[in-house]
């Protein structure tokens, strides 16, 4: 598959289109069960998921904690399902950021993530809605768009094995 489509059709806004040659229930699995996540949302090489906790419904919380495994610096993501709707749409809020006792988290975001499956292959669109320009730049400029792709590379070789 093509790499992911960068787009930011807002000043606030970050659109990350992808297609895998997989149905959408495969794929569905992949954004939705802890110990799929756990292989595939690593970034580079080198870093690992230490913590994938999530409770998949309307209302349930999640965290995902990051560890560069060189530095052993580490940092989260933590929100809640505001929507579900099975093998279509994910809406979450995000919020990143250190996970040290006392320190906030910060770059809040709105996270929709649109399944669309044609012919067996689904396109995966996720559209990031931070609360100003400032943090939606300051989230690109960590490489969060690479990493997404290197993720999505990994549901790549998930989707075959």
């Amino acid at each position: 598959m093509k790499p992911a489509a960068i787009k930011t059709p807002s000043e606030r806004q970050v659109e990350v289109v992808r297609s895998f040659d997989a149905p959408v229930d495969l794929v569905w699995k992949s954004f939705s069960e802890p110990e799929l996540i756990r292989r595939w949302m690593l970034g580079p090489p080198g870093w690992s998921m230490p913590i994938c906790e999530m409770d998949f419904r309307v209302g349930g919380k999640y965290e995902n904690r990051f560890r560069n495994n060189d530095e052993g610096t580490e940092f989260g993501l933590v929100g809640e399902f505001r929507k579900i709707e099975s093998l279509c749409k994910i809406v979450q809020d995000e919020s990143y950021g250190p996970l040290n006792p006392g320190e906030e988290m910060s770059h809040s975001a709105v996270v929709t993530i649109n399944f669309r499956d044609v012919n067996g292959v689904t396109t995966v669109a996720t559209l990031i809605e931070y609360a100003s320009k400032e943090a939606r730049d300051a989230a690109l400029a960590t490489g969060m768009t690479d990493s997404m792709e290197m993720g999505y590379c990994r549901i790549d070789d998930l989707l075959v094995s």
